[in-house]
């Protein structure tokens, strides 16, 4: 806990995380966006991120919000861009590597929309009294 902030160390016991999945992946991207430079990734490391995010990524459900932070933890347990590439969002990127980047991404997109249609199956299926198994672990093969 150590090297947290004062605010998390503390926390009560009956704080609760935000419910929207959609707010909880547009703050992963947030932070994301605070690493795009050298500074900002010293910044959030600083604060003990990683240990955050892997607590989080054991709680999260919701596919394409573990992969924001699957993306993060990435960036934070990863070696420092080479000098002249701090600043990740000025980085050119040759062409040949951008499109195979956006195939990566569109393949990314169906495999999230085939994990999301898998958990609201599973959660019907709870909901509705069936045994749906431990869909979470079978997302995470």
């Amino acid at each position: 806990m150590e090297g947290l902030p004062v605010d998390l160390q503390y926390l009560p016991e009956d704080k609760k995380r935000e419910p929207d999945p959609d707010i909880r992946k547009m703050l992963i991207e947030t932070i994301m966006l605070l690493t795009t430079t050298k500074a900002g990734r010293c910044i959030v490391k600083d604060k003990k991120t990683y240990l955050i995010m892997r607590e989080f990524h054991k709680w999260e459900k919701e596919p394409d919000v573990i992969t924001a932070c699957e993306k993060l933890v990435q960036v934070l347990i990863g070696d420092e861009p080479e000098p002249g590439m701090e600043n990740l969002m000025q980085v050119k990127i040759p062409e040949e590597m951008e499109q195979k980047f956006l195939h990566l991404d569109l393949e990314e997109e169906a495999r999230i929309e085939k994990e999301q249609k898998e958990l609201e199956k599973s959660q019907l299926s709870e909901n509705t009294g069936g045994d749906s198994g431990d869909v979470r672990e079978g997302l995470r093969r």
